[in-house]
């Protein structure tokens, strides 16, 4: 059974503010205005002394947590053209090969997180350079000053590393952009911010859900058992950050993936019990299509079990494959329905042959899914730099998974088992 979202509580923006204990959806809001204050922030720390310095042979990236998209951004964005490989460690060991002639970056929003901080030290250690974003008073940039390497810090209010992940990424891009490692220059980062604002907009409390794109995805995630698929490397950071966003903001299970790699993983979902398809299989004839209720069966002789000639006939179905005259009551509460969020570049310019055929598999596999039963939504960058449109995706699934924890009850910053597991493990 789909769990039960409020949709009127999502006009509620007095409602949706004080049940929001931490201000997630303000501290969302303000992504534009992180990225422009992690700009300067960058500057007067000297992030610009990295491109004084030699190219290091190589960059390792120590992010773990709401911090891990940071080492999937520098990934994703350096792959096609940096001169050196980029590679992410969430803890220790730090690889034997880390030395005088490699760059680490290690992040933490409040600068004490364990594994950053491990591996930090360990690079000082071994004579690596070091680039670091946290708190300013903390164990990760007193190891970065003691070995005279870059600190930015974050700013304050920043209370949570999955509402301030532009304070957090913003200092790497712009140090990995003064190395050659990538494309991002402050005025690329300029652009970034201006979309996040202008996501922040559309996205607001207090626009109303019929023309709030995040409220109307929030609604449409919470009817589904929902998976989340990116068209492409940018889509698939995309869908990871989605992923994420849906388990520890809204506690809701979303598998994720990438295309073209992940398309037979996903599609082999659409013949599994949450779909019409895949429902139509369970069982025998008569226990398919036949609710037999308190009839007495017990005289029944073999042929009446039979399956009958020709066409089988199916009960009639509404959206989605669902029996229209299923009742709640007698057959029990139906399944959630699957649901399928795709997350699609910015339409290609020019268009090629290689990205005329990535287009074509995701239409392949929307159709797929649609023939199957599964809800489709899609949501599709605006055009621009990569970063500029990753940024897109990440503010609509971080508004939706927010609007969604609310819509259902839940603080989306507070998680009474997460707090429990802290407790018993300190």
């Amino acid at each position: 059974m789909a769990p039960y979202l409020d949709e009127a509580l999502l006009d509620d923006t007095d409602e949706l503010l004080r049940k929001d204990s931490r201000g997630t959806l303000r501290a969302l809001a303000t992504a534009g205005a992180q990225t422009r204050e992690a700009i300067a922030l960058a500057g007067e720390a000297g992030v610009d002394r990295l491109s004084r310095s030699e190219r290091p042979r190589s960059v390792l990236v120590a992010a773990l947590g709401g911090s891990a998209l940071v080492a999937d951004v520098l990934e994703l964005l350096a792959e096609p053209g940096s001169p050196v490989p980029v590679q992410a460690r969430r803890n220790l060991p730090l690889p034997g090969w880390v030395g005088p002639l490699d760059l680490v970056v290690a992040v933490s929003l409040s600068g004490r997180a364990p594994g950053p901080v491990a591996v930090a030290a360990e690079a000082a250690r071994r004579g690596a350079a070091l680039l670091t974003v946290g708190e300013q008073d903390s164990p990760l940039a007193d190891v970065c000053r003691r070995a005279r390497g870059v600190h930015v810090g974050v700013g304050r209010g920043r209370a949570s590393s999955r509402t301030a992940l532009w304070s957090l990424l913003t200092p790497v891009l712009l140090g990995a952009h003064g190395l050659g490692l990538l494309d991002c220059p402050e005025d690329t980062m300029a652009q970034v911010a201006e979309r996040l604002d202008e996501r922040a907009e559309s996205f607001r409390p207090s626009s109303e859900s019929f023309v709030n794109p995040a409220k109307m995805l929030a609604v449409q995630l919470a009817e589904t058992l929902p998976m989340v698929l990116g068209d492409g490397p940018l889509g698939g950071v995309a869908a990871a950050r989605a992923s994420s966003m849906l388990a520890r903001t809204a506690r809701i299970p979303a598998p994720f993936g990438e295309l073209p790699d992940a398309a037979s993983q996903i599609v082999a979902y659409f013949d599994g019990p949450y779909t019409a398809a895949g429902g139509a299989r369970a069982g025998t004839y008569d226990e398919r299509r036949i609710r037999l209720g308190d009839i007495d069966t017990s005289k029944w002789e073999p042929h009446h079990f039979a399956e009958p000639e020709g066409e089988l006939m199916e009960q009639p179905t509404g959206p989605g494959g669902r029996d229209i005259f299923a009742d709640p009551y007698l057959d029990g509460p139906a399944a959630p329905q699957l649901g399928l969020l795709m997350l699609r570049d910015a339409p290609p310019d020019p268009v090629t042959d290689a990205s005329a055929q990535a287009v074509a598999l995701t239409d392949a596999v929307l159709q797929t899914a649609a023939e199957a039963g599964v809800r489709v939504t899609e949501a599709q960058a605006a055009p621009g730099p990569p970063i500029v449109r990753l940024a897109d995706h990440v503010a609509t699934v971080d508004f939706a998974a927010t609007f969604l924890a609310l819509g259902l009850g839940l603080d989306p910053s507070v998680s009474p088992h997460v707090a429990d597991l802290r407790d018993r493990t300190r």
